[in-house]
């Protein structure tokens, strides 16, 4: 193990490829489904909204994808982004385990985002597109793309969900200083907008409003394309510079992970981080993969796994999915990445399938952690990536109680420093513990689509 808690890559050790898992899975992936005919969709389906090239991507079985020049040029901003020994925590845990994080809070939009941001705003651009449109929840993804966007001349306009644009307006300016136009959603721009403020004037907005915003605007207009955060599965490919990153680094200390923790809210950060260390569990190495989310937004611990549109207003495909309801509206909770109905359809087969293992969380005990994180390491976590750390707090506790030495690798997905706010009602004992009742669930899951097995 080197004398210095941070282990450092140099630009050259950027990756020069994306890990594609779908030739890895353990059964095909499930494909998307025009939602008129259910019939498998074709890459004619996706062109009004999505470049071709990122539609190739979508269904390739390639295991590893070129990253291009221009993107991997971009990417030198930030990356190679830093692994972490979080001694300090581990000391004040008392325990024997030893855990690492890697921080993609480092990157200009503090967070793990730009990683797909980038790559789609190059490829966008490549075909001659004018404007992408988007959703956001926390800001998060509405400021990475916006910095993207950016970075290759494009203009970019941006639904971000009510109660996250009023709970963050600091993520707001940072998307105004790079060029984007940022709304409220929902808003009386579109018809899915419109349709949901006259039928619940009181919402606080939802990802599945803002997509069914952002997808609507992108197809109504010719020289615009739609980009998305987090899901779908070229999304996921790009996110695992994260994860190969991490597997060089960890071997420089001379580790392999005993445990891998992320947050999950669409599923991107997590998979990036866990993906190319899948086939090293599948081979029979001793992994435990967790993937944590809000008891307020329980898709992957309360949801089912059946075919639902991504969106409220069911303007786009029908993925396979792990899904609360469409039509599922979760309270406002600060981890406002982590409020999607619905989870990565790659993701979501290896819940099915057992490889990954879901877990739930409230909010104050998560709060309760990312603060003793941020006393002992000194970075103030983001709302979403807090949640991972209380599971990997939890974990370190456990190998406290049975003396195993084991390695637990974090994905640190983004800072909170937008979120401060969050942190003064956790403090001042203002925070309440919201768990979606099973009722509501129940509810939400009426209106799914029949499609047959």
């Amino acid at each position: 193990m080197p004398d210095d808690r941070t282990i450092n890559l140099s630009a050259k050790d950027i990756p020069q490829y994306w890990y594609n898992i779908q030739p890895d899975l353990p059964r095909p992936l499930e494909p998307p489904l025009n939602p008129a005919t259910l019939e498998p969709l074709g890459p004619s389906d996706l062109a009004p909204i999505f470049p071709m090239e990122l539609i190739m991507q979508e269904v390739s079985q390639e295991r590893f994808i070129e990253i291009p020049d221009e993107v991997r040029n971009v990417y030198e901003i930030w990356r190679p982004t830093p692994l972490k020994r979080a001694n300090r925590l581990e000391e004040a845990l008392g325990t024997p385990a030893r855990i690492y994080f890697k921080d993609e809070s480092v990157s200009p939009p503090g967070s793990h985002k730009p990683n797909t941001a980038v790559a789609q705003a190059y490829y966008n651009k490549a075909e001659g597109v004018r404007r992408l449109t988007t959703e956001t929840g926390a800001g998060q993804w509405g400021s990475a793309l916006a910095f993207a966007c950016n970075m290759f001349g494009l203009d970019c306009t941006i639904y971000m969900v009510k109660v996250s644009y009023e709970q963050k307006p600091y993520r707001k300016s940072l998307m105004h200083i790079w060029g984007a136009e940022v709304y409220p959603s929902p808003t009386d721009r579109t018809e899915a907008g419109r349709k949901i403020k006259e039928q619940y004037p009181d919402t606080t907005g939802s990802l599945g409003i803002a997509i069914s915003e952002a997808v609507e605007d992108a197809a109504k207009n010719d020289d615009t394309k739609y980009s998305l955060g987090s899901v779908l599965n070229h999304v996921l490919l790009h996110q695992t510079v994260i994860g190969l990153e991490a597997k060089k680094q960890l071997e420089i200390a001379g580790e392999k992970p005993d445990v891998i923790v992320g947050c999950v809210g669409g599923g991107s950060n997590f998979s990036g981080l866990a993906f190319p260390f899948v086939p090293d569990k599948l081979r029979g190495d001793d992994i435990e993969i967790i993937a944590v989310e809000p008891t307020a937004c329980p898709t992957l611990t309360k949801g089912i796994y059946r075919y639902d549109y991504g969106d409220t207003a069911k303007l786009t495909p029908l993925i396979k999915m792990y899904t609360l309801g469409h039509g599922f509206v979760p309270p406002g909770i600060h981890a406002g990445g982590l409020r999607y109905h619905g989870d990565a359809p790659l993701l979501c087969l290896l819940v099915d399938e057992g490889i990954v293992s879901p877990r739930a969380y409230h909010q104050n005990p998560v709060f309760e952690a990312a603060t003793l994180f941020a006393r002992t390491e000194g970075i103030i976590p983001a709302p979403e990536t807090a949640h991972a750390i209380k599971a990997v707090v939890d974990e370190a506790l456990k190998c406290k109680q049975t003396g195993e030495e084991k390695c637990i690798l974090l994905g640190f997905s983004g800072h909170g420093h937008f979120d401060l706010a969050a942190y003064d009602q956790f403090l001042a004992g203002e925070l309440e513990d919201f768990e979606y009742p099973e009722n509501l669930v129940e509810e939400a899951l009426k209106d799914l689509p029949e499609v047959k097995a």
